[in-house]
């Protein structure tokens, strides 16, 4: 199934941005399987596709697509969406949430991206629009090191470095040169408070607290990290 036919079918229209991105091949993930990491992953990684790189974030292809949509509107599926919610997925989390073009909630032309909880009856606000949402993600890549899977700081500057060489033709001038900015300067070490006083260890290249800040200029929007009941179901 193309883009097209999903639209068709489904009675939406996928954003400028995201069409684009599927005509510059940055969606071609292949398939996805046992062997992805090991045959696939090195064809991409030297120029990365739609946040290949990006923690917790698994792009899907078309076929992909359209197989979470049809789960989404199945009626016996357990989520029980409300049929006044639109939601097309285009990625998900490694625990299985979807993240979604919220087609029912678009203004003044705008499309918001909303992350899919399947195992509550909440979808969260993430950006007003595609654009705004990969510079979410991106400074979320700068300010956190994925030191769990111990990728060293070469890495991690490597990543983010041909990350923007592909993903910059697609931000404003001004989000790409602040995230330029961002990647010339040295790793460090920060805390990040906690309720209750506690404390929690991060690395990276800014810090929580200038990612608010700059997520505030940079990609504003009054709906942040709200969340929404997407289901039916009681």
């Amino acid at each position: 199934m193309t883009l097209s036919e999903m639209e068709h079918q489904h009675g939406f229209t996928y954003p400028a941005l995201y069409r684009q991105l599927e005509r510059d091949g940055m969606l071609a993930v292949g398939e996805y399987g046992p062997d992805w990491y090991k045959l696939v992953f090195p064809t991409l990684k030297d120029r990365p596709t739609l946040l290949l790189h990006a923690d917790d974030f698994e792009l899907l292809n078309v076929k992909a697509v359209a197989d979470a949509v049809e789960s989404l509107l199945d009626a016996d599926d357990y989520r029980q969406i409300d049929p006044a919610h639109q939601f097309i997925p285009f990625a998900q989390t490694g625990a299985g949430d979807h993240y979604c073009f919220f087609a029912s909630g678009e203004q003044n032309g705008e499309m918001p991206i909303v992350l899919l909880w399947h195992d509550q009856n909440e979808a969260q606000y993430l950006a007003k629009n595609l654009q705004d949402f990969m510079v979410h993600m991106l400074l979320n890549s700068m300010a956190d090191q994925d030191t769990y899977n111990d990728v060293s700081d070469e890495q991690f500057k490597e990543q983010l470095t041909k990350t923007l060489g592909t993903h910059a033709r697609y931000l404003t001038a001004r989000q790409a040169d602040v995230l330029q900015t961002l990647l010339a300067r040295d790793i460090f070490d920060y805390d990040v408070l906690l309720p209750k006083g506690r404390k929690e260890a991060h690395r990276g290249l800014l810090t929580d607290i200038e990612l608010a800040s700059l997520r505030a200029e940079l990609i504003p929007y009054e709906k942040f990290d709200s969340c929404f009941t997407y289901s039916t179901a009681g």
